[in-house]
């Protein structure tokens, strides 16, 4: 039986088709489908219907069965549908057996995420991470695209058939793009790291708001900011981290990041290829997880993105949870279910700007003390010292003595290492003697 979705006029007719195995719960394959139709949608293409296959596991030759297959080949004819949506992953035999079976484009839920990312791609990072993620997606499936030509037989003895020797070429040249594009990746990953040793230098206290795609993330980010940032409502709206300068409630600074969305079972190669951007999450030192509390999947939604931390090792950073779009939430039971199990979440609409006072309150108390001068008298010879403040705070006076070296420094308690020893008075210890004329300050 075919559901009729809402038509939105695209040029590109889309069938989603799902397969419900026996220990599958129905509500997840009605939400899985619901949202391989957002995912079609965000791609610009026209949902037409779904159709569900049941079995007690997938088929190994066409992932449906061939009769299902070419019952939906004969609903695609009959429907004018141009591009059938599997919400599961489909081997590269399972794709070419579908497409004949079927005589329509076939597409699986990794090929569609993909073409989302190639298509809100805008930066030079997001673009060489999408064709490096999409090269390596290609390379196992560039056999099924040369099977017209190895069954034309003929030339010499013990020669290979044209589809062959083409297979062989096109994978040489992909892995020779992939190579040449992991370099670039690897350039931008180490600028991204001398950006962040940059903010170190000043210590200015980094939160990445995290998320599940189109839980609200970069609303957040402007409502906090100011930030302008594009806000649709639309899977990935932000694909590469943007970055703003807030002031919190105590008059510290802070750096918000946006950064990608998270979503159910994120393609491995696409958590490979974006590992420079989403290393923004594990240098941070605090994250904001934003929930869609008005989501009925609103607890799988986290635990999808709890996996993705885990991945990227970043799931023991402390983390405040933002109970978002509470304006749509009816059920008051559901956030009392939500504080009780998060303990301390923070209930906010970032499109109405409330409770968001009570959020950069949680930030401010959840980061170490705010910063202040502290004054050193540091002997000439301990030059690594100095060193460790640089990279620890922001110095803002360096006179040279005789001997010592007088500092002050813009940081945090935590932060003062071996200094310590060296504080003078009114920073926090004895005051040393001064030991011979003051010298230039640079």
């Amino acid at each position: 039986m075919i559901e009729v979705g809402e038509e939105t006029g695209k040029t590109e007719r889309a069938l989603l088709v799902g397969l419900e195995l026996l220990r599958d719960n129905r509500w997840d394959i009605d939400d899985l489908l619901a949202e391989l139709s957002q995912l079609a949608r965000t791609a610009g293409m026209e949902v037409v219907g779904s159709n569900v296959s049941r079995r007690l596991k997938p088929n190994p030759a066409t992932y449906i069965g061939t009769g299902k297959a070419e019952e939906i080949g004969q609903i695609c004819r009959d429907d004018d549908v141009a591009i059938i949506l599997f919400n599961g992953d489909l081997s590269p035999a399972q794709l070419r057996n579908l497409q004949d079976a079927t005589g329509v484009m076939v597409m699986d839920r990794t090929e569609l995420i993909l073409k989302i990312f190639a298509q809100r791609a805008r930066t030079r990072e997001a673009c060489l991470q999408i064709e490096l993620a999409q090269l390596h997606f290609q390379l196992p499936r560039v056999a099924g695209a040369w099977t017209h030509l190895s069954r034309q037989k003929g030339g010499m003895k013990g020669t290979r058939d044209a589809g062959e020797k083409q297979v062989e070429m096109d994978r040489r040249i992909i892995r020779t793009r992939i190579h040449q594009l992991e370099k670039e990746v690897d350039v931008v990953q180490r600028q991204r790291e001398a950006q962040r040793k940059r903010r170190n230098r000043t210590r200015i206290p980094v939160v990445s708001i995290i998320g599940y795609t189109n839980s609200g993330k970069s609303t957040l980010l402007n409502s906090l900011t100011d930030a302008l940032v594009p806000a649709e409502d639309k899977l990935f709206a932000t694909l590469d981290p943007i970055t703003r300068k807030a002031t919190l409630p105590s008059g510290r600074t802070v750096l918000f990041s946006d950064t990608v969305g998270f979503i159910r079972n994120l393609p491995h190669n696409l958590i490979k290829a974006f590992r420079a951007t989403l290393e923004e999450v594990r240098e941070a030192d605090l994250l904001i997880e934003v929930l869609d509390l008005s989501h009925r999947m609103v607890w799988k939604q986290k635990k999808a993105v709890e996996e993705v931390l885990k991945e990227l090792k970043a799931d023991e950073k402390p983390m405040i949870v933002a109970l978002n779009k509470m304006d749509l939430v009816r059920d008051k039971f559901l956030l009392a279910e939500a504080r009780s199990r998060l303990d301390g979440g923070v209930p906010i609409s970032a499109l109405k700007r409330t409770g968001l006072d009570e959020l950069l309150q949680v930030i401010d108390d959840q980061l170490d003390g705010p910063r202040r001068n502290y004054r050193f008298l540091i002997p000439q010879s301990r030059q690594d010292l100095i060193s460790h403040l640089y990279r620890e705070g922001q110095v803002v006076r360096i006179d040279y003595h005789q001997n010592d070296i007088y500092v002050e420094v813009l940081t945090e308690d935590r932060l003062l290492g071996g200094a310590r020893g060296f504080l003078l008075e009114g920073g926090g210890g004895r005051r040393r003697e001064k030991k011979g004329g003051v010298g230039s300050s640079r």
